[in-house]
């Protein structure tokens, strides 16, 4: 996800522990992070102490750089200061992305960690700063401005300042110069609400009115101060702003003012993103398609890229894991449909390339990434590994799903876990093709020591796939080979992270590129 995307946590407890005996406790509350692919905790900050409450809504936030492809862990300690000294009133573990994935970004947790003592809750609210993604279009004019020309009429332009918290103001936009006139329309201009008011929509906007003079020594016509609130209410009426000269207004007793200007109109457009989409209730939905042919190897071999070994997982399992713990946060109902492809399935051995990994065809949803782990390999157990590879069936499977819902609820992210040797490279691309219009993306990771020109083809990073003279719509394909994560130091927890990092980082533009060219916003109530 772009970098750069903040997120403000503000915490709430409930129902927390009496440690004081003369009046309630004086909580605080301390966020931990974790430090990436390591078990230790850095502390981040702490909210302020409210005094004497079990219930404290605090005021102090957190504000958190947010990656979609991480895993950010979080550690929430509750405590009370008593006398200088600090008592503990419980913890609570989180990852930032269970936040986010929650309903309306609300989640509600139990602090747990003080033995045989019921600590209450966290409630954690997750908002993107986000009111400085809005950008907008005015258009002014003016009418009877003074005239300030010794020959001709004034050539005037207009200048806006924000105002800062100290009472300063800062330049934020000039017009351009209408010559000699004294009714001049400007032309309509775009800025962002950021450079306007720094999302403050209160906070005093003033204008200038100049008379341009070609050595620069521009006459001051007069002023006038708004706030992005009150520009805001042109997009229903005309807005009249009189323009005023404080100099003239103190020297002359009839003086009314030195003209007016009109705000004709005024619109705003966001620049939605990631987490306005999820927020607003888009579920992601996780299928995943495991790769059975005979090119892998018999899995009782240790040779074998599904080989068990008692000591650690295969790559297939440990790239499963790596990619679906990530996205698991963002699916509500945590069933994950799971296949297998190219290979002989009992009772009668016939070849599949999109059989159920828990052997249920009516529900091929398994619970959670464990519940997959357990399917697939009670699937080595019972099928025979054959051939060919085609992963034409299983995209057209997913693609079938999410053209049943376009509507910008629903998004489904397709694993793909493979060799490589693929054998239906037409009718795969002609699948991804059709599908690239679909609210759906498609993660391959490429697992053994193949050259995959193949699977790098189909990512269209490089060139844009296209079947049949067909263009792709959108790349929706990011592959990568897993052996470029297995890390000597055999550190799998870093190294998994990084793979995760890597095929993850391009599902929120992919999401967002759906969405824009569909024209869907999130849903959400717009907070007045």
């Amino acid at each position: 996800s772009v970098p750069g995307t903040k997120v403000e946590l503000t915490v709430s407890c409930r129902n927390l522990l009496d440690m004081d005996t003369f009046s309630k406790s004086d909580p605080v509350v301390v966020l931990f992070v974790q430090v990436s692919g390591s078990s230790e905790w850095k502390e981040f900050g702490r909210t302020e102490v409210i005094d004497n409450t079990l219930n404290p809504d605090f005021v102090r936030k957190f504000v958190l750089d947010y990656y979609f492809e991480e895993k950010q862990n979080l550690r929430f300690d509750g405590l009370t200061v008593l006398l200088g000294a600090q008592d503990f009133l419980g913890q609570a573990f989180v990852a930032l992305g269970e936040v986010i994935g929650s309903q309306r970004g609300r989640l509600e947790r139990p602090l747990t960690g003080v033995p045989g003592k019921r600590c209450g809750t966290i409630l954690l609210l997750a908002e993107e700063l986000s009111n400085c993604r809005d950008i907008v279009t005015m258009q002014l004019c003016a009418n009877k401005l003074d005239k300030k020309d010794f020959f001709g009429k004034s050539d005037p332009f207009l200048v806006f300042y924000r105002s800062n918290e100290d009472g300063t103001f800062t330049i934020c936009h000039k017009t351009e110069v209408v010559k000699n006139t004294l009714n001049p329309v400007w032309q309509p201009f775009t800025i962002p609400v950021r450079a306007l008011c720094n999302g403050d929509y209160d906070r005093t906007v003033k204008i200038d009115v100049y008379d341009w003079d070609r050595d620069g020594s521009h006459d001051f016509i007069g002023e006038f101060a708004t706030s992005y609130r009150e520009l805001s209410r042109a997009q229903s009426q005309f807005t009249v702003y009189e323009v005023l000269n404080p100099r003239k207004k103190c020297k002359k007793k009839k003086y009314v003012n030195s003209g007016t200007v009109t705000l004709l109109s005024f619109s705003v457009e966001s620049e939605f993103t990631f987490v306005d989409y999820i927020r607003g209730g888009t579920q992601l939905n996780f299928t995943v398609a495991i790769d059975f042919t005979a090119s892998n190897g018999l899995p009782s071999q240790p040779t074998s890229l599904h080989y068990v070994s008692p000591y650690q997982l295969s790559a297939y399992a440990l790239a499963l894991k790596a990619v679906g713990e990530i996205i698991q946060d963002y699916d509500s109902d945590k069933l994950f449909p799971a296949y297998g492809f190219g290979a002989k399935v009992p009772p009668d051995g016939k070849i599949s390339h999109q059989f159920p990994l828990n052997n249920n065809v009516e529900n091929p949803s398994c619970a959670g990434i464990e519940g997959v782990l357990e399917s697939y390999l009670q699937s080595l157990r019972t099928v025979q590994l054959y051939g060919p590879t085609n992963f034409a069936p299983v995209i057209n499977q997913v693609a079938g799903t999410a053209a049943q819902v376009t509507d910008g609820s629903q998004y489904h992210v397709l694993l793909i876990i493979t060799d490589g040797v693929i054998s239906d490279m037409l009718q795969t691309k002609e699948a991804i093709v059709t599908a690239s219009s679909l609210p759906m993306s498609i993660i391959i990771v490429g697992v053994g020591p193949a050259e995959f020109e193949a699977m790098e083809e189909l990512d269209g990073d490089e060139v844009r796939l296209s079947s049949r003279g067909r263009y792709a719509e959108r790349d929706i394909v990011q592959f990568v080979p897993f052996r470029d994560y297995v890390d000597d130091s055999g550190n799998q927890v870093l190294s998994m992270a990084r793979l995760a990092k890597d095929v993850l980082a391009e599902i929120p533009e992919q999401l967002l590129s759906y969405m824009k060219t569909r024209d869907i916003k999130p849903r959400r109530a717009d907070p007045e």
